[in-house]
């Protein structure tokens, strides 16, 4: 299995596999039910997840269900736990917007969804196709922005930055999740490697740009940001983090 969704990440185009993974992999996962693990956002339980990843395959990071990775879940539990957003309707733009999120979010919004605004380049899932270095859309116009790994794999991640403190209201907030190294002290990109396989060994997957440091919070600061490091994971007892699979990622809250 490991070696089969190894090869479809790094073989399928994106879009295909958006189209192609909400009803497949549910069926497999009939072959992993158990008790070990549960995904908070689904509330399914199985014995194993499934592994993921381009390069290095991560043991129980993909729910079969409802397709959450172990950010998605981690993610969810602050919303949930941490945040208003499930008390009240604020208008919310969720960049690059995960299936297991919307199946969420859409719900919830079902009263006013002309306040929940799902955007990206080119995904089938999304209602609002652009590039983030350029968004299409008036100043202070959100309460709340989501925006998952996606600077990673934009030419300019500081204009993306400040495009994204451009549209969000004074006072809004958003999560901005991006794969950091923890160890590394500052980001590391070079605009030259542009081989999609050396950029797969060296940032970790085909079409990223750069790996972010310990600087990603200063950089979302250097675009206007009020930002909050948070090791939430660390917050949670060994059990949840246990039977969650939740990674040690942090999480970046952003305020304006």
């Amino acid at each position: 299995m490991k070696g089969l969704i190894k090869w479809i990440l790094n073989h399928l185009p994106r879009t295909l596999l958006q189209r192609l993974a909400g009803w497949m992999m549910p069926l497999v996962g009939l072959w992993y039910r158990g008790n070990r693990y549960e995904c908070p956002l689904c509330g399914r339980r199985y014995r194993k997840l499934l592994p993921y990843g381009y390069v290095t395959s991560r043991e129980n990071a993909l729910c079969p269900h409802c397709l959450s990775l172990e950010r998605h879940r981690l993610l969810w539990l602050y919303l949930e736990r941490e945040t208003t957003l499930f008390e009240s309707l604020p208008r919310l733009l969720h960049i690059a917007p995960e299936v297991c999120l919307m199946r969420h979010l859409k719900p919830h919004y079902k009263s006013s969804p002309e306040c929940y605004q799902t955007a990206d380049l080119e995904s089938p899932l999304a209602d609002l196709h652009f590039d983030i270095q350029q968004i299409p859309l008036a100043d202070e116009s959100f309460d709340v922005v989501i925006c998952n790994h996606l600077m990673e794999h934009v030419e300019d991640d500081l204009r993306a930055m400040r495009e994204l403190h451009r549209i969000l209201k004074r006072g809004g907030w958003g999560v901005l999740l991006s794969p950091v190294d923890l160890q590394r002290a500052t980001t590391f990109e070079d605009d030259s490697i542009t081989d999609p396989k050396e950029r797969t060994r060296i940032f970790g997957q085909y079409d990223h740009r750069r790996l972010y440091g310990n600087d990603f919070a200063d950089r979302l600061r250097e675009a206007g940001f009020e930002v909050e490091d948070l090791d939430y994971a660390a917050r949670l007892t060994p059990e949840e983090r246990t039977r969650y699979a939740l990674p040690e990622d942090h999480i970046y809250v952003i305020h304006k």
